[in-house]
C-alpha cells in the first residue's frame, strides 16, 4: 500500500482521502488555509451523491441531519404562476434508491472532517498551500508555495476551481467567467411567511435571471440564491452587497418572489465560473478531482455529487501496489471523463432553461407542463439514478473536449 497525498481539505478532498484510507492507503490531506473549513450555504444532494456518501460510511448520518425534499417546483418568477414540479418521494425514492436532501455545506463538511479524523492512516495538515508537483513515474513530491515539499506515491489535485494542480497538469489558463453573479442570504425560517415554508426546492425563472430556495439545517433556515445575467467580467467570491442592490435587480419578478427576497440580510456575491471539458487530467501518479478536474456551473444541483462519484470511483480502483497508481489514475480518468463533461454541458444548458423571456419562456412553461411524472424522472435517471458513477445520457454524447 501507498502513501497519497492529497492537495485540498474541501468537500472532494476529503472525501478522496476517506476514500483511499478504506482501501488501506495511508492520506495526507494538504490545505491552504489555517482551518479546515467550508465555505458557502446551501447544497443539493440527489440520490447519486447519497449513494456515493453511503459507499463512504456517511449515508446515515447525512440523512439524518438533511432536509429531504418533497418535490422540486418550476415558477414562472414574473407571472407568478405554477409550471410544473418533480415529485421526489414515493416513486421518485423507489426508483432512484435514496432520498433528494439538502444540508449546509458546512454540514456535510463538518461529518466529512470528522469521519477523517477518526480513521486510522489519514493525516489532516493545515497551512500547506500546494504551488506544484514533481514526479518520476513512481513517486511525487508535492512542493509548497514556502518550498516545502512532501513526498509521497501519487497526488490528488483537490484544491478547487483554481488549482495549482492543474494548471501544471493541464495549463488551460483561468476559469471561464460566465458574465452571471449569483448572490446568497440564509434567513431563520421563522421571517418567512408560513404559506410560502415549502418542502421544495423552488425555481422563479425570468429574463435573464432566476431565484431559488429551499430549506437547511434541519427546516430552520431558508437558503436564497439569486441569479442575474449583468455581463460581469471579473471573478468574485463571497463579496458582502448591499440587500437594496440584490431589491433593485429583480424588480421584474412577481410580487411573492420579491417578498422572499425582501428578507434577506447580509447578502454576499459570487461570479460564476467554470472551465471547458478536458479529455485528460491525469499526470502519470498525479490526477484531479471535483472542480479541479471539470468545475461546473451551479445549475445541475451537481457539484458536490460529482466531486463525491470522483472519490469513490478513485478510491475504489485503487487496490494495488505502490507501483498500480498511475495505472488506476489513468482508468478513472477514463471512467469519469464522458459523465463529468456531460454535466458540465448540461449545466450550462441550463441557463437557457432558467433565463428566457416573452415568447420564449412561454414556450419553455409550455414544454415542461406537457411533461408526466415519468417523462420528468426519466429526463433525470442518467444523472440521479446513477450507481456506477460512468453513464451520461443517451441523448447528449460527448462532445468533442478540449485538450
Amino acid at each position: 500500500m501507498g502513501k497519497v497525498i492529497v492537495a485540498g481539505g474541501g468537500i472532494g478532498g476529503l472525501a478522496a482521502a476517506l476514500s483511499v484510507a478504506r482501501q488501506g492507503h495511508e492520506a495526507v490531506v494538504l490545505e491552504r488555509s489555517e482551518h479546515f473549513a467550508e465555505l458557502g450555504a446551501g447544497l443539493q444532494l440527489a440520490p447519486n451523491g447519497m449513494h456515493a456518501l453511503e459507499r463512504l460510511g456517511l449515508g446515515a448520518e447525512v440523512r439524518a441531519l438533511a432536509v429531504h425534499v418533497e418535490q422540486l417546483r418550476f415558477m414562472d418568477g414574473v407571472t407568478g404562476e405554477y409550471v410544473t414540479h418533480v415529485p421526489l418521494t414515493g416513486r421518485y425514492r423507489e426508483r432512484f434508491g435514496n432520498p433528494y436532501v439538502v444540508v449546509h455545506r458546512g454540514e456535510l463538511h463538518g461529518l466529512l472532517l470528522a469521519a477523517c479524523r477518526d480513521t486510522s492512516g489519514i493525516e489532516l495538515c493545515t497551512s500547506r498551500s500546494v504551488a506544484g508537483y514533481t514526479h518520476d513515474g513512481r513517486r511525487v513530491t508535492a512542493v509548497m508555495e514556502g518550498g516545502e515539499r512532501v513526498e509521497g506515491d501519487a497526488l490528488i489535485g483537490a484544491d478547487g476551481i483554481h488549482s495549482a494542480v492543474r494548471r501544471q497538469l493541464v495549463g488551460d489558463g483561468e476559469p471561464r467567467i460566465s458574465g452571471i453573479t449569483v448572490h446568497r442570504a440564509i434567513i431563520p425560517m421563522e421571517q418567512v411567511p408560513e404559506h410560502l415554508r415549502w418542502n421544495a426546492v423552488t425555481w422563479w425563472a425570468g429574463p435573464g435571471c432566476h431565484f431559488v430556495h429551499y430549506a437547511i439545517a434541519g427546516g430552520k433556515y431558508l437558503n436564497l440564491a439569486a441569479s442575474f445575467h449583468d455581463g460581469a467580467t471579473r471573478a468574485l467570491a463571497g463579496v458582502p452587497v448591499d440587500r437594496r442592490v440584490v431589491d433593485g435587480l429583480f424588480t421584474m419578478l412577481d410580487e411573492t418572489p420579491r417578498r422572499l427576497l425582501a428578507l434577506g440580510e447580509q447578502w454576499k456575491s459570487w461570479v460564476l465560473i467554470d472551465r471547458a471539458p478536458v479529455d485528460c487530467w491525469t499526470d502519470g501518479p498525479v490526477t484531479l478531482l471535483g472542480d479541479a478536474a471539470h468545475p461546473m456551473l451551479h445549475y445541475a444541483a451537481q457539484g458536490a455529487c460529482q466531486a463525491l462519484e470522483d472519490a469513490v470511483v478513485l478510491g475504489e480502483l485503487l487496490d494495488g501496489g505502490r507501483a498500480e497508481f498511475a495505472r488506476c489514475f489513468n482508468r478513472y480518468n477514463q471512467q469519469r471523463r464522458s459523465r463529468t463533461a456531460a454535466v458540465q454541458q448540461i449545466s450550462r444548458d441550463s441557463i437557457a432553461l432558467w433565463h428566457p423571456a416573452g415568447a420564449a419562456a412561454e414556450a419553455r412553461n409550455t414544454a415542461l407542463s406537457g411533461m408526466s411524472t415519468d417523462e420528468l424522472h426519466d429526463h433525470l435517471a442518467w444523472m440521479h439514478g446513477e450507481r456506477d458513477f460512468t453513464t451520461v445520457p443517451p441523448a447528449l454524447p460527448h462532445r468533442g473536449a478540449a485538450r
